[in-house]
């Protein structure tokens, strides 16, 4: 598990210029029993109507071409 989370840590720091170019960040919070990365959308990124584009074409793309057991990434926002 260690190995998935530093590669999933990994990707999010690829994106994290770009996000923060535009005000908001992410931040890692789990990978579920059932494979999922959840992730927390930081600043710009809560309210960002590409947010979804960017996990699933940015950060979920980039994790699976590593990791392809991964079935999804999901963001929650508390």
């Amino acid at each position: 598990m260690d190995k998935m989370k530093n590669i999933v840590l990994k990707a999010i720091d690829d994106l994290r210029p770009y996000l923060k170019n535009d005000g908001g960040d992410m931040e890692f919070v789990e990978i579920t029993n059932d494979k999922k990365v959840i992730v927390r959308l930081l600043g710009a990124c809560k309210t960002c109507t590409a947010s979804k584009m960017t996990i699933k074409a940015g950060l979920e793309e980039s994790i699976k071409t590593q990791l392809p057991e991964i079935k999804g990434v999901e963001s929650v926002n508390e």
